[in-house]
């Protein structure tokens, strides 16, 4: 039961990261903005979106599933620096909490490993 709540939760997690590649490359203006806002480039969102589509598909089928983890919570730990920089909106304040939150079930991940269902060790 554990590795099938294991594999359910990888697969979660790895939707909120298929869903920032598919919304960063269909409206990436709006996330050029953001990251031009603190003084990047904006054509950083090309790589972030290619990273987000690899971090899920990753987080699912390996390989190297604890170390995936722990580059993904540190991405989300990262991106909170984004949204603190925008905290006057409060919805931003609650997608930093929200990338906290999910930096810790990535930790855990990281921890426990991915269980017996994995396509790659």
């Amino acid at each position: 039961m554990s590795d099938l709540l294991n594999l359910a939760g990888r697969v979660l997690i790895a939707v909120l990261f298929l869903g920032g590649a598919l919304q960063k490359a269909s409206d990436p203006e709006q996330v050029m903005r953001m990251i031009s806002s603190v003084g990047l480039p904006g054509w950083l969102v090309w790589p972030v979106a290619a990273f987000n589509l690899l971090a899920a598909v990753c987080l699912i089928f390996g390989p190297r599933v604890r170390s995936w983890a722990l580059i993904c919570a540190v991405y989300c730990l990262c991106t909170s620096y984004f949204h603190y920089q925008l905290r006057a909106d409060p919805w931003q304040v609650t997608i930093m909490v929200k990338n906290w939150s999910v930096a810790g079930g990535l930790m855990i991940l990281a921890a426990q490993g991915p269980g017996r269902f994995r396509r790659w060790r």
